[in-house]
Protein backbone atom coordinates (compact mmCIF):
# COMPACT_ATOMS: atom_id res chain seq x y z
CA UNK A 1 0.00 0.00 0.00
CA UNK A 2 1.14 3.70 -0.06
CA UNK A 3 2.76 4.97 2.70
CA UNK A 4 -0.49 6.66 4.31
CA UNK A 5 -1.40 2.81 5.25
CA UNK A 6 1.94 1.58 6.34
CA UNK A 7 2.68 0.97 10.01
CA UNK A 8 5.86 3.23 9.67
CA UNK A 9 4.42 6.44 10.72
CA UNK A 10 3.22 4.96 13.70
CA UNK A 11 6.87 4.70 15.47
CA UNK A 12 7.70 7.91 15.49
CA UNK A 13 6.72 8.50 19.05
CA UNK A 14 9.43 5.70 20.10
CA UNK A 15 8.47 4.54 23.55
CA UNK A 16 5.02 6.23 24.01
CA UNK A 17 1.81 4.22 23.91
CA UNK A 18 -0.09 4.92 20.52
CA UNK A 19 -3.22 4.29 22.71
CA UNK A 20 -5.11 6.52 25.42
CA UNK A 21 -8.25 6.03 27.12
CA UNK A 22 -10.84 8.87 26.04
CA UNK A 23 -11.64 11.27 28.93
CA UNK A 24 -15.77 10.99 28.40
CA UNK A 25 -16.02 7.37 27.26
CA UNK A 26 -13.25 5.48 28.56
CA UNK A 27 -12.60 3.84 25.14
CA UNK A 28 -9.16 3.53 24.01
CA UNK A 29 -8.25 5.77 21.18
CA UNK A 30 -5.80 5.98 18.70
CA UNK A 31 -2.61 8.80 18.50
CA UNK A 32 -3.42 11.20 16.03
CA UNK A 33 -0.71 14.22 14.64
CA UNK A 34 -1.55 17.66 15.02
CA UNK A 35 -1.22 17.93 11.88
CA UNK A 36 -4.43 15.85 11.52
CA UNK A 37 -6.01 18.03 13.50
CA UNK A 38 -4.65 21.52 12.12
CA UNK A 39 -6.71 20.28 8.74
CA UNK A 40 -10.29 19.51 10.02
CA UNK A 41 -10.92 22.10 13.13
CA UNK A 42 -12.45 24.87 12.28
CA UNK A 43 -10.31 28.37 12.42
CA UNK A 44 -6.98 26.44 12.56
CA UNK A 45 -5.15 29.32 12.67
CA UNK A 46 -6.53 30.19 16.16
CA UNK A 47 -5.56 26.72 17.80
CA UNK A 48 -2.77 26.46 19.69
CA UNK A 49 -1.33 22.89 20.43
CA UNK A 50 -0.54 22.66 23.94
CA UNK A 51 -0.25 18.56 24.32
CA UNK A 52 2.51 16.68 23.48
CA UNK A 53 0.19 13.60 22.02
CA UNK A 54 -3.40 13.83 20.78
CA UNK A 55 -5.82 10.98 20.32
CA UNK A 56 -8.68 10.44 17.83
CA UNK A 57 -11.89 8.97 19.52
CA UNK A 58 -14.05 7.31 17.07
CA UNK A 59 -17.46 6.29 19.49
CA UNK A 60 -19.93 7.55 17.64
CA UNK A 61 -21.85 7.82 20.91
CA UNK A 62 -19.33 10.79 22.24
CA UNK A 63 -18.55 14.23 21.00
CA UNK A 64 -15.19 14.15 21.43
CA UNK A 65 -13.20 13.92 18.33
CA UNK A 66 -9.74 14.55 19.16
CA UNK A 67 -7.80 14.77 22.94
CA UNK A 68 -4.62 15.39 24.68
CA UNK A 69 -2.54 14.03 26.87
CA UNK A 70 -2.83 17.17 28.60
CA UNK A 71 -6.53 16.84 28.83
CA UNK A 72 -7.54 19.14 26.36
CA UNK A 73 -10.96 18.00 23.79
CA UNK A 74 -11.78 18.88 20.71
CA UNK A 75 -15.31 18.04 20.42
CA UNK A 76 -17.37 18.11 17.03
CA UNK A 77 -18.89 21.18 16.79
CA UNK A 78 -15.18 22.22 17.15
CA UNK A 79 -14.28 20.98 13.40
CA UNK A 80 -15.12 21.68 9.51
CA UNK A 81 -15.31 18.52 8.97
CA UNK A 82 -17.91 15.64 9.75
CA UNK A 83 -16.30 12.80 11.21
CA UNK A 84 -17.74 9.74 9.07
CA UNK A 85 -16.97 7.49 11.50
CA UNK A 86 -19.30 9.00 14.11
CA UNK A 87 -22.09 9.88 12.12
CA UNK A 88 -24.77 7.34 10.84
CA UNK A 89 -26.42 9.59 7.62
CA UNK A 90 -26.15 8.01 4.62
CA UNK A 91 -23.79 10.88 3.15
CA UNK A 92 -21.40 10.64 5.65
CA UNK A 93 -17.69 10.29 4.69
CA UNK A 94 -16.36 6.92 3.87
CA UNK A 95 -13.38 8.18 2.43
CA UNK A 96 -12.17 11.37 2.38
CA UNK A 97 -9.15 11.08 -0.22
CA UNK A 98 -11.70 10.48 -2.74
CA UNK A 99 -14.91 11.99 -1.23
CA UNK A 100 -16.40 8.46 -0.80
CA UNK A 101 -19.64 8.51 0.98
CA UNK A 102 -21.62 5.65 3.03
CA UNK A 103 -24.12 5.45 0.05
CA UNK A 104 -21.70 5.84 -2.47
CA UNK A 105 -20.23 2.38 -1.23
CA UNK A 106 -23.54 0.91 -0.79
CA UNK A 107 -24.66 1.80 -4.34
CA UNK A 108 -21.50 0.69 -5.75
CA UNK A 109 -19.56 -1.74 -3.21
CA UNK A 110 -16.67 -2.15 -6.07
CA UNK A 111 -15.62 1.47 -5.49
CA UNK A 112 -13.47 0.07 -2.65
CA UNK A 113 -11.25 -1.58 -5.27
CA UNK A 114 -10.99 2.38 -6.75
CA UNK A 115 -9.96 3.14 -3.49
CA UNK A 116 -7.18 0.72 -3.34
CA UNK A 117 -5.73 0.94 -6.39
CA UNK A 118 -5.21 4.84 -5.76
CA UNK A 119 -4.21 4.19 -2.47
CA UNK A 120 -1.29 1.86 -3.52
CA UNK A 121 -0.52 3.99 -6.41
CA UNK A 122 0.24 6.76 -3.54
CA UNK A 123 -2.85 9.08 -4.11
CA UNK A 124 -3.86 9.39 -1.15
CA UNK A 125 -3.38 11.88 1.68
CA UNK A 126 -5.13 9.71 4.37
CA UNK A 127 -3.22 11.58 7.17
CA UNK A 128 -4.39 14.89 6.62
CA UNK A 129 -7.33 14.07 4.80
CA UNK A 130 -9.38 11.99 7.08
CA UNK A 131 -10.06 13.13 10.35
CA UNK A 132 -8.50 9.79 11.80
CA UNK A 133 -5.18 10.52 10.36
CA UNK A 134 -5.50 6.88 9.06
CA UNK A 135 -6.15 4.74 5.90
CA UNK A 136 -9.81 4.34 5.23
CA UNK A 137 -9.57 0.99 3.80
CA UNK A 138 -10.49 -0.69 7.49
CA UNK A 139 -13.55 1.34 8.05
CA UNK A 140 -15.29 0.38 4.60
CA UNK A 141 -15.32 -3.27 6.40
CA UNK A 142 -16.74 -1.50 9.47
CA UNK A 143 -19.20 -0.46 7.38
CA UNK A 144 -20.13 -3.89 5.85
CA UNK A 145 -20.91 -4.85 9.26
CA UNK A 146 -23.41 -2.17 10.05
Amino acid sequence: MGDCCSSSSDSQHGKHPKKSPCPVNGIECSEVSARTIAHHIKEAWTWEATAVRYFFCDDPQCDVVYFGDDGSTILKSQLRTTVGLKEHFSHAQLCYCFGVSKADYERHPSIKNYVMAQTKAGQCSCETSNPSGRCCLKDFQKQQLE
